[in-house]
């Protein structure tokens, strides 16, 4: 239901709050059926509460959005960034009266400069739209996110998300120059660059990448662009072992190599794949890698790896020949998630980082922890980063199963950091890891990341509960 003067609820504080947003914003862009409202209430993570949304604001301006931001200062009403939801820690889920600030009308690509190598977009933007875009001109954009078909370039800055690229092309903090941010008050603040070096001032920028939306709402971004790199090849190795395929990776890293990815399936995974999608994988693997190299001569390059892979105790070794097989052989990973879900019908999606040298420790922990709680956890990792995704398979009807998951999911973030690790690499801390920040971060570092809170958001309306 589109909101209108004589629609407000009969609610005083809420029809209050409506009505202040109606007086700068169209009736089109607020929301307040509770269907709609409820539909915004959460991201795609499990065991995150999530409150009931006052409204639902929909801005399609940066000065819409500075209105949003000035009645809630007024009104001390939180405010609840999103964008297409598709996060796994709760960092967008709906705090009880909010306002939730959906960000995907503001959906336009503003500038791409092939001379500069950099677009200008707005925080709506899908990864994937404007990855096709740049690549028209001879450019891309390397930040993929597992989701990128459906995920916001907004939301990727928010948790500064990876990808199976990162291994070579980094994460999204890395393609981040500058920001166009609204702070808690209205005010708009601009901080960055658009040239390819720059160091005046504290990096803002940076600060705001990962923020998940507590500092100020960005509504503009200034992204690096790369060169888009020749076509590239895939290899696929199987090992009788998850030690021996982490050996593998830890002797391609320590040879000089620079895959642009380098991904691994555990046999569960594997298994997972096989039984949805009848891909033929050999049931008989204990762990699948996958590298890639988009070099001048990446079939020689597959050699070499696939060379480093035999020497580790790999049992067979495939490299693709042409695109079309390397795209076979990638499938395989893309479905992994997809394929664990359907296991139980309900996941819980880790994202511990570990050193690389470490990988094959926390693969063989997660084992155990697989065995102590009876559950099925497979093993995705971006291999050549070090970050792993376990993922926990459980029927969220059972409590008891449910139980069980979550305390499977906690171990394996103790193990993480035990190991010299990060709760998490790229989904972000929003609610599923706050007790586990605190852990990581430790008393000072704590104290000194709720001072910079504080300082942009003295009310503490933006995003609250998150991350602290």
């Amino acid at each position: 239901m589109i909101m209108s003067r004589i629609q407000a609820p009969s609610d005083e504080t809420t029809g209050n709050l409506v009505d202040r947003l109606l007086s700068g914003l169209p009736p089109e862009a607020v929301h307040v059926d509770p269907d709609v409202t409820a539909s915004y209430a959460n991201d795609m993570a499990s065991f995150c509460e999530a409150g009931v949304p006052a409204v639902v604001v929909l801005p399609r301006t940066v000065e819409q959005v500075q209105h949003v931001m000035r009645v809630a200062t007024e009104l001390r009403v939180p405010v609840v960034p999103q964008g297409a939801r598709t996060g796994l820690s709760g960092g967008a889920n709906a705090s009880e009266g909010c306002v939730v600030l959906s960000l995907t009308k503001m959906d336009r690509i503003l500038e791409i400069n092939p001379v500069d190598r950099i677009a200008v977009v707005e925080p709506g933007v899908i990864n994937a739209t404007l990855s096709r875009a740049v690549n028209e001109h001879g450019l891309c954009y390397p930040p993929d996110p597992s989701s990128w078909e459906m995920c916001t370039i907004g939301g990727n800055i928010g948790t500064a998300s990876g990808g199976l690229c990162c291994v070579k092309y980094g994460v999204t903090a890395e393609y981040v120059l500058g920001l166009d941010v609204v702070l808690a008050d209205g005010r708009l603040m601009s901080t960055g660059r658009r040239t390819a070096k720059g160091v005046a001032g504290y990096d803002l920028t940076r600060l705001f990448v990962g923020s998940e939306g507590s500092l100020g709402i960005v509504v503009r971004a200034t992204l690096a662009l790369k060169p888009q790199p020749p076509q590239q090849l895939v290899l696929a190795a199987e090992f009788a072992s998850a030690a021996a395929a982490c050996d593998a990776v830890c002797r391609i890293m320590a040879g000089g190599h620079v895959p642009s990815l380098l991904e691994l399936m555990d046999r569960t995974t594997v298994k997972a794949v096989n039984d949805l999608a009848h891909m033929g994988l050999p049931e008989t693997t204990e762990a699948l890698l996958l590298a890639a190299f988009d070099t001048p001569d990446p079939a020689a390059d597959l050699a070499a790896v696939g060379e480093l892979c035999e020497a580790a105790g790999a049992t067979q070794v495939v490299p693709a020949d042409d695109a079309a097989e390397s795209e076979l052989l990638l499938q395989a990973r893309r479905l992994s998630l997809t394929a664990l879900e359907a296991v139980k019908g309900t996941t819980m999606i880790d994202d511990v980082c570990v050193p690389r040298s470490k990988l094959g420790e926390l693969i063989e922990g997660v084992e155990r922890v697989a065995q102590k709680y009876d559950l099925t956890i497979g093993v995705c990792a971006h291999a050549g980063d070090g970050n792993t995704h376990p993922t926990v398979c459980f029927d969220a009807a059972d409590p008891e199963d449910a139980r069980r998951a979550r305390e499977s999911f906690d171990e394996i973030m103790a193990l993480g950091l035990e190991l010299g690790g990060t709760i998490t690499g790229e989904h972000g801390v929003g609610i599923l890891k706050k007790e586990w920040l605190a852990r990581e971060l430790g008393p000072v570092g704590m104290e000194m990341q709720r001072a910079v809170k504080s300082a942009f958001d003295p009310l503490g309306i933006l995003n609250p509960g998150k991350l602290f």
